[in-house]
């Protein structure tokens, strides 16, 4: 059956394991919505300037996503909402209701609009933004430092932004991230401190990645902090503390993929 619009929420790492089955489902307007966390592997389709077209080794290193999935059919999507798996088929809602959308190239466009409308209709608020780009590294700027640093250390939001040196550590990391993303023309909305305070108000949330260190699953590495590193070498912008926080977690998930282990704290 051909599909008006195929929502691909699956993790970042599982993507190329299901990308040669998404062009089946595809008519000739069909969208394809990615609802991933981190860098999308499209981020330099259809961006002008220097970098267009460039593959990121660290998200498509087959090319596997480019050659299968249509750029074309492509919507850019934020999502900012919060939850934790309850149970199997069970997700807890904690806080967060936006999911801006946007075209690749930064056009208004009736398909976007229309599922704006049906996200609004659905209870959600959404909007057409002209630069995707710079609000998934507003989601971005959260996820590569808070995620890696629960998982690594079991500590929920309020923990890490509490804490004065893992509140120092995810405000290095941002930086660092902050100056590769100028580098690449983006600009932030809001300054580090205003995005540290909004985490710490989340409460005692675990982030994904911990959540994911909890039941023995494979990390989101790639899209969330490995490819702010390949961007700074990208720019030639340095990323030291990027690269220790990547091999740490790198080493994480190694572990827990080799020992097959789930690795859990008693619950405060």
């Amino acid at each position: 059956m051909l599909l008006d619009l195929v929502i691909l929420a699956v993790k970042a790492q599982v993507l190329p394991m299901i990308a040669t089955g998404i062009s089946g489902m595809c008519g000739p307007e069909t969208m394809i919505l990615p609802v991933q966390n981190g860098l999308p592997w499209w981020y330099f389709q259809k961006h002008g300037g220097e970098f267009e077209g460039h593959r990121l080794q660290t998200l498509d290193p087959t090319g596997v996503l480019t050659e299968n999935i249509d750029v074309g059919r492509i919507i850019g999507c934020v999502v900012f909402p919060a939850g934790e798996i309850a149970e199997p088929g069970v997700i807890r809602h904690i806080e967060g209701n936006r999911f801006p959308l946007g075209e690749l190239d930064g056009d208004d466009s009736e398909r976007v609009e229309s599922l704006v409308q049906l996200l609004t209709e659905a209870g959600f608020k959404s909007f057409q933004i002209s630069d995707i780009r710079a609000e998934m590294w507003l989601k971005l700027w959260g996820n590569m430092s808070f995620n890696p640093i629960s998982a690594m250390t079991h500590a929920t939001l309020v923990d890490i932004c509490q804490f004065d040196l893992t509140r120092s550590l995810a405000r290095n990391l941002m930086s660092e991230a902050q100056d590769v993303a100028n580098r690449l023309g983006i600009t932030f909305r809001v300054d580090i401190d205003r995005r540290i305070g909004g985490a710490e108000k989340v409460g005692a949330h675990k982030t994904s990645m911990l959540q994911d260190v909890e039941a023995g699953r494979t990390l989101e590495i790639d899209a969330i902090i490995a490819v702010v590193a390949e961007l700074g070498r990208l720019v030639g912008v340095p990323t030291p503390s990027i690269d220790a926080v990547h091999a740490m977690v790198a080493l994480l998930d190694e572990t827990l993929r080799r020992e097959k282990g789930i690795v859990k704290l008693t619950s405060r």
